[in-house]
């Protein structure tokens, strides 16, 4: 890889609002870093910190012993008095909330400065700010140690200056609830140097449970005092902050001391090394390369260019810094607010899988394994929900969880999500992904194919029910979260969703009898107005109408991320999934909904709709300062979707793979002239150490590398031949051509030696 240009963002001004504050983190803890140099607040969140709300014990609902009854009525046009009784007239129950723990506040005296920056280094997850105060330059410096699971803040004064401040835990954030119980308290702990430790514990109202905080205050030179839950420093030369946090479930030690420094060199190397290995260079200015990202946001059609490889850097370490014992939530690690939007929950219907759409392609592996970490600490809870709510073996995800449980208790009239399927399926190809992008050979048969075969087993004793002509029927099925037009329910039978599901997930454990399931189920319709259909009703195809507007495109997993509908093989189809798109409405501009339409229209070739729905995201205001995004326009409830899903938008648009096939530029839009992406993988096993394009020049280069002999097929643009070219093990394979065209065949290697092929997760 050639040198890496500076990645980072910077603003000259601190948060006023925690949603602006500059993000880091290790995958457990995050930090939110204000930059306030009179009285600068890191929020402290944890993976792991959710508050009791009266879900703790709450399982499925016992639907096993009507399911049939529940299926006769809901295929003789009753399906909403059925749905009814399985609901009954509980409110809706929603997960465990997602909350901060508190912030470390240090506060100095206000004298006026000059010369302030924040900024924050992507590749290192350091958050810096500089500022000019009374004569002389102050800096901070923050950042989430992978290698030692703390938060490390430290304080530096200009040379011969000394500091005063008074740090404490601040856990009265905004929507925290009056009924906490909090008790902190600082005692000195030094011996040889001036060191203090901030303890601080927290109870949630009406329970037993809670968690506790710690911050190591160690000084040079100066004099620490404590009082209360505050420790003052005075005459100090620099102030090292260490700080944890542990669920009482879960507790964990006070930080260690150690110098800033050894703590820095013991980090740096496990974020730096996955963070440097992909890159993308659109070729902007540097002028607007240099500008903070306020300056980018207010003018995003000038600045179109940098500001996406800002995005596209920022979501990076965004989606990096916020998996490791989870993958990410809607809000990623973070939030400053206990009334968290959606609880700051994980969503399984469609928002968890778009943020983690970019993690195998894009070279990050270690969040991957946090979606796998996550899944199979919640195998018994899966398996329960199939037996209470269907009666079969096998696994049922829920559609909403708080990370501890995955127990399917949220659902209602409206959103009845204990009778969606495909859960399981849909959550388990980001880890088909990651088998075939790493060829991980264990991963793959003792971690996937278990998963993949209890999937299975599901359908099989789900699928007991046939239309005319013989052909399976899913009954009860619902397409996240929409409902046919005129419906007075959403579930119906064969929604597109669930058919795609179901097929797949028998199809993918290379058993000869679930592929003779799959056989049975129902084709994708088409229809009348040419789309692809969000439901196909057994024997009557226009019962359940397709309703347009809506932000979920749930009937579209068959194009992505499936693969199973595309322009080269299914174009018939293809056309119609096309077709779903051009009618399909924003409804409430929901980003994920734009961003998700992109990825959908980068599989079919359609470059303009990526290009709109990138543009929609980037000209309606989703992103705060510190580029965590927003779910609606105007920057409206905190929310990582557009954030960690834009990433992988640009990759989709730029490269695609398939297990026997590279498509190079299948959706470039078209103010995308020139660049370079460097570091993908692709699910056939090669990397390609370069992607550079030129359309002016009408020049494309590609650089591919593969660890063994191998045949990989090339495609540019929307050309569906497939042009062979052989790889040599560990070396480069470097092929210029002219834009739209492909290179000459070169011959294979030798006989024998396979086109490159997706690994198969086997029994």
């Amino acid at each position: 890889m050639t040198a890496i240009r500076r990645r980072g963002n910077w603003d000259p001004l601190p948060a006023a609002r925690w949603e602006d504050a500059f993000l880091t983190g290790n995958g457990r803890h995050g930090a939110m870093v204000h930059g306030d140099p009179a009285d600068e607040q890191v929020v402290v969140n944890h993976h792991l910190l959710v508050r009791p709300n009266g879900a703790e014990d709450r399982r499925a609902p016992h639907l096993a012993d009507g399911l049939e009854r529940l299926r006769d009525d809901i295929l003789a046009g009753r399906a909403a008095e059925a749905v009814h009784r399985t609901v009954g007239d509980r409110p809706l129950q929603w997960v465990r909330p997602f909350h901060p723990a508190f912030a470390v506040r240090v506060r100095r005296p206000r004298t006026p400065i000059t010369g302030y920056r924040r900024a924050i280094d992507y590749r290192t997850g350091t958050v810096r700010t500089t500022w000019t105060q009374d004569g002389g330059r102050w800096t901070a410096e923050c950042f989430v140690s992978r290698a030692d699971d703390v938060i490390v803040h430290r304080l530096t004064p200009p040379p011969y200056g000394t500091i005063t401040a008074e740090i404490r835990h601040d856990v009265r954030l905004p929507g925290a609830p009056d009924e906490l119980h909090v008790q902190s308290t600082a005692a000195d702990c030094g011996e040889r140097v001036a060191e203090a430790l901030i303890s601080t514990s927290v109870r949630y109202p009406h329970s037993d449970l809670g968690y506790s905080g710690w911050t190591r205050v160690i000084a040079r030179a100066g004099t620490l005092r404590t009082s209360g839950g505050t420790t003052s420093a005075e005459g100090c030369t620099e102030l090292t902050l260490l700080t944890r946090v542990a669920p009482w479930s879960a507790p964990g030690a006070p930080a260690a001391r150690r110098s800033f420094e050894s703590l820095f060199a013991r980090h740096r190397p496990l974020h730096q090394e996955p963070y440097d290995r992909v890159e993308l260079d659109l070729d902007a200015p540097e002028g607007h390369r240099a500008l903070p990202a306020s300056t980018l946001l207010a003018d995003p059609v000038t600045h179109r260019l940098a500001l996406l490889e800002r995005l596209f850097d920022a979501g990076r370490h965004h989606l990096l810094s916020s998996s490791g014992l989870l993958p990410p939530r809607l809000t990623g690690i973070w939030t400053g607010d206990w009334e968290t939007a959606w609880q700051g929950a994980f969503t399984c219907d469609a928002n968890l899988n778009l943020q983690m759409s970019s993690a195998a392609v894009a070279a990050l592996p270690e969040v991957s394994l946090a979606l796998a970490a996550l899944i199979r600490s919640q195998l018994d809870d899966w398996r329960d929900n199939a037996t209470r709510l269907f009666g079969t073996r096998g696994i049922v995800a829920p559609a909403h969880s708080d990370g501890l449980s995955g127990r399917a208790y949220h659902y209602s009239d409206a959103y009845p999500l204990h009778l969606w399927t495909a859960g399981a399926d849909w959550l388990l190809h980001p880890l088909l992904d990651h088998a075939a992008v790493t060829g991980d050979r264990f991963f793959a048969h003792e971690v996937l194919a278990p998963l993949l075969a209890e999937t299975a087993a599901f359908y099989e004793d789900f699928l007991t029910r046939t239309g005319p002509g013989g052909a399976l029927v899913l009954v009860p099925s619902y397409s996240p979260e929409n409902t046919p037009a005129g419906a007075d329910s959403p579930v119906t039978a064969n929604a597109t969703m669930d058919i795609a599901a179901a097929r797949h997930a028998l199809r993918a454990t290379g058993e000869p009898a679930h592929a003779a399931l799959a056989d049975r189920l129902p084709p994708y319709r088409t229809n009348r107005d040419g789309a692809l259909a969000e439901w196909s009703w057994p024997g009557d195809p226009e019962r359940a109408p397709d309703a347009y507007d809506h932000r979920h495109i749930s009937h579209l997993y068959p194009v992505w991320p499936l693969d199973e509908i595309n322009p080269c093989d299914t174009p018939e189809l293809a056309r119609a999934a096309r077709r779903a798109l051009e009618l399909r409405g924003a409804e409430n501009d929901s980003a994920h909904g734009h961003l998700h339409t992109a990825l959908v229209a980068a599989r079919l070739g359609d470059a303009q709709r990526v290009a709109g729905a990138l543009l929609s995201v980037l000209d309606q205001d989703f992103f705060h300062a510190g580029l965590m995004s927003s779910h609606y326009p105007g920057r409206a409830v905190y929310n990582a979707d557009a954030a960690h899903t834009l990433p992988s938008v640009l990759i989709e648009a730029l490269l695609h793979s398939t297990r026997d096939r590279l498509v190079l530029l299948p959706a470039l839009p078209v103010f995308l002239p020139t660049g370079t992406l460097r570091g993908i993988r692709t699910r056939c096993g090669v990397t390609v150490t370069e992607l550079s394009w030129s359309v002016p020049a009408r020049r494309l280069r590609v650089v591919l590398r593969a660890a063994t002999d191998l045949t990989v097929r090339l495609q540019t643009g929307a050309d569906c031949r497939p042009h062979p070219h052989r790889l040599p093990a560990d070396r480069d394979l470097v092929l210029n051509l002219p834009l739209g065209g492909v290179p000459p065949t070169n011959p294979p290697l030798s006989k024998g030696v396979p086109p490159c092929a997706e690994p198969r997760a086997r029994s």
